[in-house]
């Protein structure tokens, strides 16, 4: 497993510096920006979405602007925070409102009629209701019996950022990672993409790290049990009362009308939700930013930044990979494959991406306003808030042999999410 890397030297066609390229990768001219974005635009979303996206760089740039003037990111509770607090109760108490009505029809109108329709209000508030989300039963699940060192070091980068450690951590393939709570008791959990763990340094993952359990830390309302689910059942209600975007007969034009009225309600009170909220999920990605250099140093966190931009190209490396692997030996490859071998090399790829490839991506990013989702603020202005402030070093400096046995901990669960890419 390995790359080829040849030089491509050419004049530029519109300012004729010269332009050295890996031809990997995009030839582009770093002095005019000729065939910087030559790919094609991304797909454009839905309306709500689109409106979460301009929400989510407006945002994104007072803060950072605020920042680079020398304001403070320090979480606190806003007016328009709690009145996202007392709509998302109104949510979710409408929702038992709709549970209720349906058991009044049942027990008290009697009636056929009145039964049906309450089954069908039970079944709506049941799909409606807040939810605790479970462990996965198909990833690789950690205790802290299965990998000592592993929640050792989770421990001290959460000490570090001002939190506590999580209960357990799921494995997978995924080039992300992200923190969420489960069960009853909401119990905290790490959820690890090899993609984005193996294809970091020691550093970046220890930035990795502080950033993700510096959510516990900074109060973001959006991954709070109330807020959230208010927000899903919301999203529930959009899908529920959705226009028929090609309507074929009577009764399509019919319920396209009839649901208007809710529609326009729902998608107000998601725009609404989603305004009075993501002001604060803004300020708690920056946040978390900050809390990433203070433990894994700025140049790690700034370092992670540009990996963020970059895991595409990585994504694509795995995939040809695994592709591979399947024409020789079909299903059964899985079993043979080498997990290590498979990282190591994806590792090795992210490495050798060349400088002028990152450069490219980053004026991409900012041309596009790339961000990770719709709450996030766009990747180029998280790492100019991080370079915008007095830089930091590293916290923590794990060494080698700590490493080595994190590593090994995680190998069964590579070895068993390696086969599962492998198998499809």
């Amino acid at each position: 497993m390995g790359d080829v890397r040849e030089i491509d030297v050419r004049p530029c066609p519109e300012c004729g510096a010269e332009v050295r390229a890996d031809t990997r990768f995009v030839t582009w001219c770093e002095a005019c920006d000729w065939n910087v974005d030559p790919g094609k635009p991304d797909e454009a979303p839905g309306r709500m979405e689109a409106f979460r996206r301009r929400l989510a760089k407006s945002y994104g740039e007072k803060l950072y602007a605020e920042v680079a003037a020398g304001g403070s990111l320090a979480p606190h509770r806003d007016p328009a925070g709690v009145f996202a607090l007392v709509l998302a109760l109104a949510v979710h108490g409408f929702t038992a409102a709709v549970a209720l009505g349906g058991l009044l029809l049942i027990t008290v109108a009697g009636g056929v009629a009145f039964c049906v329709l309450g089954v069908v209000l039970l079944l709506l508030a049941w799909v409606l209701r807040p939810r605790m989300a479970r462990l996965p039963e198909d990833l690789p699940v950690l205790r802290r019996a299965d990998a000592p060192e592993l929640f050792a070091l989770v421990d001290e980068v959460a000490a570090l950022t001002g939190t506590t450690g999580v209960r357990a951590v799921v494995v997978d393939g995924d080039f992300n990672a992200s923190v969420s709570t489960y069960g009853i008791r909401r119990h905290r959990v790490l959820s690890l993409g090899l993609g984005a763990w193996e294809s970091l340094t020691p550093q970046e993952r220890i930035a990795l790290l502080g950033h993700e359990l510096g959510h516990f830390a900074n109060g973001d309302l959006r991954h709070g049990l109330v807020v959230s689910n208010a927000l899903r059942s919301l999203d529930t209600w959009r899908y529920l009362v959705a226009a028929q975007s090609r309507p074929q007969t009577l009764m399509d034009w019919l319920l396209n009308l009839l649901y208007l009225p809710p529609r326009l309600v729902v998608n107000g009170l998601l725009a609404l939700l989603d305004r009075l909220t993501l002001r604060s999920a803004q300020r708690a990605e920056y946040l978390a930013d900050t809390l990433a250099a203070r433990v894994g140093s700025t140049a790690s966190a700034v370092a992670l930044m540009d990996k963020l931009l970059v895991w595409e190209s990585g994504e694509g490396w795995l995939r040809r990979e695994v592709n591979a692997v399947r024409t020789k030996g079909s299903r059964a490859a899985g079993r043979d494959t080498n997990a290590d071998e498979l990282w190591e090399g994806l590792a090795a790829h992210m490495a050798s991406v060349p400088d002028r490839e990152r450069e490219r991506l980053r004026r991409v990013g900012a041309l596009r306003g790339h961000s990770v989702d719709s709450s996030h603020p766009p990747t180029h202005l998280r790492r100019a808030c991080l370079l915008a402030v007095p830089p930091t070093g590293a916290v923590l400096n794990p060494t080698d042999e700590r490493l080595a046995a994190v590593s090994t901990e995680l190998s069964t669960a590579r070895a068993t999410v390696t086969r599962m890419i492998v198998r499809g």
